[in-house]
């Protein structure tokens, strides 16, 4: 990528490989990555910026493939100017760079219950721009605010009706990078809301390949919802009960594997490219749609180009 960057207080890296800051370790690299120092940093540098240039704002890259070629585009990553927790009364204020297991402890301890964050992969900007939820309870549910600067470099306050929450999806527009949010819920006694977690704790270490390099669920649950956790929980437009359906169980191509602990997490068992991940990932879609015609939708985000040589994923199913 050509042209001059706009000066920073941050950290400004040309052609920064990616694979090493996403959960399942690969994709080639980023024109530029970006590290802001702080909000400020973030809205002057995309007021500079030349507007034809791409943004990508990537979080802790836990539900994410960053396709073998690289990503044409300045990479946003937030760091510790961004990962701030405060409590006040059942308020929480959240940096977005703030891990979700981390915000539901802080707020768990000072007696507001947001446990359901605590299993979630990742960071409290992708939880509020996928609506990530768990056990019958949405980002949406504690959503108060948000603040996010725009591709343009302005400072914006966003609303839920601005968010627009929905399954797994938002209206954020491209480009643009959340910053901090608040997010409130309801009073608890602390003991028990820590009891709580450990359990939920305990069943996903149960039935998720939690110890594998996985990117947390690949598709979305046919149903629309995600699982309550509830005895009464029914599983016929799970996204994993359809995988199992279609024999996909365990399925492999190259170093990628559908994980026979959880069939609905893509591993990576160890040198897998992007493309045997997305190819294994569009395998699994095309053998699901030909046994029972459900379209699965993708939960985990590919973004970037394939590899320059035109190297497809491996042959070995």
């Amino acid at each position: 990528m050509s042209g001059q960057m706009p000066q920073v207080r941050g950290r400004l890296t040309p052609q920064r490989p990616l694979a090493d800051l996403t959960w399942l370790r690969v994709g080639g690299p980023a024109d530029w990555l970006f590290q802001p120092a702080d909000e400020a940093d973030l809205a002057g540098f995309l007021a500079a910026l030349d507007p034809a240039i791409k943004v990508f704002p990537m979080g802790v890259g836990s539900n994410l493939i960053v396709r073998d070629g690289g990503l044409r585009a300045v990479v946003i990553r937030l760091g510790r100017g961004f990962n701030g927790i405060k409590v006040e009364g059942t308020r929480v204020t959240v940096g977005a760079a703030a891990l979700d297991a981390h915000v539901a402890k802080r707020a768990a301890g000072a007696g507001v219950d947001l446990t359901f964050l605590r299993t979630i992969p990742g960071a409290i900007g992708g939880a509020l721009r996928m609506n990530a939820g768990c056990y019958g309870t949405y980002t949406a549910d504690a959503f108060v605010s948000a603040r996010a600067v725009t591709r343009e470099g302005q400072i914006v306050a966003l609303t839920a009706q601005d968010m627009n929450f929905r399954y797994r999806q938002t209206d954020l527009p491209e480009g643009w990078v959340l910053t901090s949010a608040v997010l409130q819920g309801p009073a608890g006694d602390p003991a028990a809301l820590e009891a709580r977690m450990a359990a939920q704790l305990q069943k996903r270490d149960e039935t998720q390949p939690t110890k594998d390099r996985t990117a947390g669920s690949t598709f979305r649950n046919p149903a629309g919802f995600s699982s309550t956790g509830q005895a009464d929980d029914t599983h016929d437009l799970k996204a994993w009960k359809v995988i199992d359906d279609a024999g996909m169980r365990g399925a492999r191509l190259g170093g990628a594997q559908m994980s026979p602990k959880h069939s609905n997490f893509l591993v990576n068992t160890g040198g897998a490219t992007a493309a045997d991940l997305e190819g294994l990932g569009e395998s699994v879609r095309k053998k699901v749609f030909q046994t029972s015609a459900i379209e699965l939708e993708w939960e985990i985000m590919r973004v970037g180009e394939p590899a320059p040589d035109g190297t497809q994923a491996s042959d070995t199913l």
